[in-house]
């Protein structure tokens, strides 16, 4: 029986969803004005497994991820680029749909817009300005906190102890400071609705896209931590308040991703893009290091790790390599498996029996292991169509270019590599176009071909 944390009861429960053999999941998903970095991987990764193993386990699943393309940071760059907010929002939607792609996770059943459920979001605020739950104020709407007895239960943070904090704005229209905004006036980007022109505050936009395509109830609504207060907090008073039901049964969240013990955010600028970390690391490294810890805890970035996890992801996926699977598998290691992520997705458990099947295959040679370790590494979401080689095979095939570029042994072929991306990208800033070329031909010959775009330079096996 899977059970996992729910963060609103703060307690492992039993899963039980609403219909017998149907999961209906919703995760928080991206607003679109920069690119991706390591925090978001860490979050759709690990919802990603969720929807993996939710499915391997026979449930049928309705997976809904929203997109946010109307907001102030959209809106705040657009003006600095002076270009409409659609195409900041289309520039990054494409980025970090690709970026998605480039990490293997799947998509979502089905993948709302802000702006496409306008009516549904207005449709929502007018019925808590109806039913006396929300307020407009000369072209604003507020949601009145005071009117919903459980704000504050799932960020466990008592409404008193939230208005002892909240901050009074000079020439604030709220009614009280931790009223929030369900819609806001905005006569230049705003569209047309009962209180003039507007748009949606973000919390509203997750309520009505859930009503729209899942229903007033579901089972799981998933995020980051950081998300708890006050976006899912809001979420719960204002869909609850309109509905009349339980909004949400089961709430998850995943941790931080941190650099020096700080949580990796773009408003500290300590973040580390997508694209820029997997210039470095494949999506299975990547996916290893964040799978190597359980997904409620924060994890260390760093380039050690990193690098672990990238020789990890790789004996995982050589183990296997070129064999022709067949349908017979080890059910006893199945259910080890299941065992592990039944136990609130256990990840790192869960990777233990891979690599226990892998010694397993090792020794006997016997199929049914290696059909296992493709089967289950499948629902983590590791892609063994990826050309892997470990750090020693590496530094064997470009064993040449440590003596022909006067590099110590001690350095490891990653690094090896970075170095001389970074020498030939030197040579091409002073139109040294010879040097270029023979950095680039000199890394051909082992078998290693790079690949030039505007981002930068990366290097692969061929």
């Amino acid at each position: 029986m899977l059970k996992i944390f729910n963060s609103y009861s703060k307690s492992l429960e039993e899963f039980c969803p609403i219909e017998q053999g149907k999961v209906k999941m919703y995760v928080c998903g991206p607003t679109v004005y920069d690119r991706a970095h390591l925090g978001h991987a860490r979050c759709y990764i690990t919802w990603d497994v969720l929807y993996r193993y939710l499915k391997f386990l026979g449930y049928d699943v309705i997976y809904a991820r929203n997109v946010t393309d109307i907001d102030d940071k959209i809106l705040k760059k657009a003006d600095i680029n002076n270009v409409p907010p659609e195409n900041i929002a289309k520039e990054f939607y494409t980025s970090f749909i690709n970026s998605m792609e480039n990490l293997n996770v799947l998509k979502p059943d089905i993948e709302p817009f802000a702006t496409g459920t306008l009516s549904e979001m207005i449709a929502m605020v007018k019925e808590l300005i109806q039913k006396g739950f929300a307020y407009e104020a000369d072209g604003d709407v507020y949601f009145e906190v005071s009117k919903f007895k459980n704000y504050g239960h799932l960020s466990a943070q008592p409404i008193d102890d939230l208005m002892a904090g909240a901050r009074v704005e000079t020439g604030n229209k709220k009614r009280s400071p931790l009223d929030f905004a369900l819609w806001k006036k905005d006569e230049i980007h705003g569209f047309n609705c009962p209180w003039g022109k507007g748009r949606p505050g973000w919390h509203i936009e997750c309520s009505a896209m859930i009503r729209k395509h899942l229903g007033k109830t579901i089972d799981i609504h998933a995020g980051g931590s950081d998300l708890q207060f006050p976006h899912h907090e809001n979420e719960i008073a204002q869909s609850e308040c309109a509905n009349g039901v339980k909004f949400v049964n089961y709430w998850m969240h995943n941790g931080f991703v941190t650099i020096n013990k700080e949580k990796m955010s773009k408003s500290l600028n300590n973040f580390l893009t997508i694209d820029d970390v997997l210039k470095k690391y494949n999506s299975n490294a990547i996916r290893f290091f964040i799978l190597t810890n359980h997904y409620r805890m924060p994890v260390e970035f760093n380039d050690e790790a990193l690098l672990s996890a990238s020789m990890g992801s790789k004996r995982l996926i050589n183990s296997v390599s070129n064999i022709e699977f067949t349908d017979e598998y080890d059910e006893n290691s199945i259910d080890e498996f299941k065992n592990a992520m039944n136990n609130d997705l256990n990840s790192s458990k869960a990777l233990a029996v891979l690599f226990s099947l892998t010694e397993k295959y090792k020794k006997t040679r016997e199929i049914k292991f290696a059909n296992t370790v493709k089967l289950l590494g499948e629902v983590l979401g590791f892609n063994f169509s990826l050309k892997e080689l470990s750090e020693s095979e590496l530094r064997k095939l470009i064993a040449s270019l440590y003596e022909k570029f006067n590099f110590e042994q001690t350095l490891s072929p990653f690094e090896l590599l970075n170095s001389l991306l970074k020498m030939r990208q030197e040579a091409k800033n002073k139109k040294d176009w010879a040097k270029s070329d023979f950095i680039r031909d000199e890394i051909l010959k082992c078998n290693i071909i790079i690949k030039d775009s505007k981002e930068g330079s990366v290097w692969e096996i061929a």
